[in-house]
């Protein structure tokens, strides 16, 4: 029959073979002593420890690496924004080029367009002739030659009918004596202009 021994004692001496062996005994204390509880504590202690420093140590470096990407992401894209702002100051300079050269058209175009105006006004009416023009800013003082009162008035009714012009008054007019052969009237025009 075989026996075990679980109470820690040495085994007697076994009659037949003369021979005795002594058991390993290990004494850790009872199971539910505090020392034992503290050990497995600080054990277990320990290991969520490690565990939660190895976690954090992995997402250091996994936010490194990232830092380095955005870092370098960071730099291209300045990189990118700084040749923006170049072309964009290059376009601005070149629309207020261009800006400047519209609006010098649109000051030659001014005088262009009054005098197209009087040319075609004045040739449309009969018996009248123009000696000098005066662009004085928002008015014009017109001087020139008719065969008779009429035509300034036919002049002065063309004028209004153009809607160039407006507020179209006779300065003066009177007969010229220096022609015998025909009847002549000088006439001095001032009217402002109206919008085109």
């Amino acid at each position: 029959m075989i026996r075990i021994n679980l109470l820690g004692a040495p085994k007697p001496k076994n009659k037949r073979g003369g021979s005795s062996s002594a058991a390993a005994v290990m004494d850790v204390g009872e199971v539910g002593s505090p020392k034992l509880k503290v050990a497995v504590v600080l054990g277990l202690a320990l290991a969520v420890n490690f565990f939660y420093w190895t976690q954090l140590n992995r997402a250091k470096q996994k936010i490194e690496v990232a830092m380095q990407a955005a870092e370098q992401k960071n730099r291209e894209l300045a990189d990118v924004k700084a040749r923006y702002l170049e072309r964009q100051r290059q376009a601005d300079a070149y629309k207020r080029r261009v800006d400047v050269i519209d609006q010098l058209r649109a000051g030659q175009a001014g005088p262009t367009q009054l005098l197209n105006m009087i040319s075609e006004t004045v040739n449309g009416t009969e018996a009248v002739w123009l000696n000098s023009m005066k662009d004085q800013g928002s008015s014009i003082d017109l001087e020139g030659m008719a065969l008779s009162t009429s035509a300034v008035a036919n002049l002065i009714t063309n004028l209004q009918k153009s809607g160039y012009f407006k507020n179209i008054e006779i300065k003066e007019t009177y007969q010229d004596d220096t022609y015998k052969e025909i009847q002549a009237f000088q006439f001095t025009l001032t009217c402002e202009k109206g919008k085109s």
